[in-house]
């Protein structure tokens, strides 16, 4: 079965097929850059970075593109409260958006747009959607006029005259009466006098001011992939009204669709509670690793639920994902104990557990069932593993175990679940690989002369150094550092 994902627009599973042979575009809506990344986001861009890892899997090249929302409401109050300018606010915690993914290890994408070095476009696409008559001008705002788009609503199943019940005390009286409707939104506000302490307003032929945040996506996404992508994402919470007011914005200008398909992952709660900082659950990412939790248990836990369900974050969830990422970071490390020999790729790709894998990953990213594949792998192997520390063979022949690792290497590269600092630390701990082997080879030497004391003494020696020996029975003696926190 191909690749099927659940598009938002036309609420069923589609196969997945690309504009272009071979060549995938995905727009991930970015962060508001006002304050450090939380759970959510989390979920969020280790979700999209599966989905790019996955297409890239399956034989793609992905043109991945996620913006920064540099100029918002939210970004003014901080930099005013702050004392700061935008700009000084934006950059600090753009800054540190890339740390924290990088801790995740998600990939960087291909290119970061940020909203203020966008504004030509945006002003050319604001004056396009007046001239068709999709927008006016108010003073020196402009709103986009809801009812000249007959399928507004389209994306979030909602009719107009719902969301107009529905939109009572959203918006102030005075802001009410200078819109044509209540649900029309702005695409230019003019400066205010006190913003223009922390950002200098840009000119525009209808007043000077900034952009609205809806209309900083639709002008990001056709300055730099297009009129059409294959793939827009964010999170449910974008639906309505962001995404609706994207298609509503480009689609009257283009008179093409925006995206083919529309992706939306789950909520993240907290105990059961929506995640807010007046409940006192609020967690940053880089305040969670910052109290020991292990980058790839954060990244296992979020793929334990299928990317469209709720996410509950709990202290038992988080310990499960925890002793979960040391099961399959032992089984990970096998090389570094075994000897295994070369796979070549085509015996990974027939591997049944590659099949198996594949089939979850095909219904919808369903990293749940793609897990369970690396479990069972990472259990295999950890067994074999066992008993060659304690009795210095396997129970399976060499071939057929490092075919199975280097399949588990290859899913688990594919859900980006990888071991990469504690094995650079294990290569920078005590001896060199020269100055063990020195070491082995005296003591095969004190053991060939029967000078077991000798022989004994350079064993426990290189034991308390992190080194493992295991004798063969032909003989040899192989060695292993042992990774930290695994007892031989």
């Amino acid at each position: 079965m191909p690749l099927h994902l659940y598009n938002t627009l036309s609420r069923r599973l589609e196969p997945f097929s690309a504009l272009h042979p071979e060549r995938v575009t995905i727009y991930a809506c970015g962060v508001t850059v006002y304050d450090y990344c939380h759970l959510g986001h989390a979920r969020s861009y280790v979700v999209w970075d599966v989905l790019r890892r996955y297409l890239t899997f399956l034989g793609y090249s992905v043109y991945y593109v996620q913006n920064f929302t540099d100029v918002d409401d939210k970004i003014i109050r901080r930099a005013l409260e702050q004392g700061e300018t935008m700009a000084a606010v934006s950059d600090r915690y753009i800054a540190a958006y890339h740390e924290d993914m990088a801790r995740l290890n998600i990939l960087p994408a291909n290119v970061y747009p940020r909203a203020t070095a966008a504004i030509p476009a945006i002003l050319d696409l604001i004056q396009s959607l007046i001239e068709r008559g999709y927008a006016y001008v108010v003073d020196a705002d402009v709103y986009y006029a809801v009812e000249r788009f007959p399928t507004y609503g389209k994306l979030s199943g909602r009719q107009l005259s719902q969301l107009v019940a529905g939109a009572s005390g959203r918006v102030e009286e005075a802001e009410e009466q200078r819109k044509h409707h209540p649900l029309d939104f702005a695409l230019w506000k003019a400066a205010k006098a006190e913003e223009t302490q922390v950002y200098e307003p840009w000119a525009a032929p209808w007043g000077k001011g900034r952009p609205g945040w809806h209309i900083e996506c639709s002008a990001m996404v056709r300055q730099v992939l297009g009129p059409t992508i294959d793939i827009h994402c964010g999170g449910m919470d974008l639906i309505f009204p962001h995404h609706e007011n994207e298609i509503a914005q480009s689609e009257a200008v283009t008179q093409q669709p925006l995206a083919r398909f529309w992706l939306h992952n789950g909520f993240v709660t907290v105990n059961a509670e929506k995640m807010s900082k007046s409940l006192g659950n609020f967690t940053t990412i880089r305040d969670l690793l910052a109290q020991g939790v292990d980058p790839m248990a954060l990244r296992l836990l979020v793929l334990q639920a299928q990317y469209r369900k709720p996410l509950d974050f709990t202290p038992q969830a988080l310990t499960a994902a925890t002793k979960g990422w040391q099961t399959l970071a032992e089984a990970l490390r096998l090389n570094q104990q075994v000897p295994l020999s070369p796979v070549d790729a085509d015996e990974v790709k027939s591997h049944a557990s590659t099949q198996a894998f594949c089939q979850a990953m095909d219904e919808d990213l369903n990293t749940a069932a793609a897990l369970a594949v690396l479990f069972e792998l990472a259990k295999t192997l950890n067994r074999e593993q066992h008993r060659y520390l304690h009795g210095g063979d396997l129970g399976r022949s060499l071939t057929e175990v490092s075919r199975d690792w280097h399949t588990l290497v290859t899913l688990a590269q594919v859900l980006g679940l990888e071991v990469k600092e504690e094995s650079k630390a294990v290569q920078t701990m005590g001896l060199t690989d020269e100055e063990i082997q020195e070491l082995v080879v005296a003591r095969t030497a004190a053991r060939q002369a029967k000078n077991y004391a000798e022989s004994d003494r350079l064993r426990d020696l290189l034991l308390a150094q992190g080194v493992k020996l295991v004798d063969q029975k032909d003989g040899t003696t192989h060695w292993f550092r042992i990774p930290t926190g695994l007892t031989p």
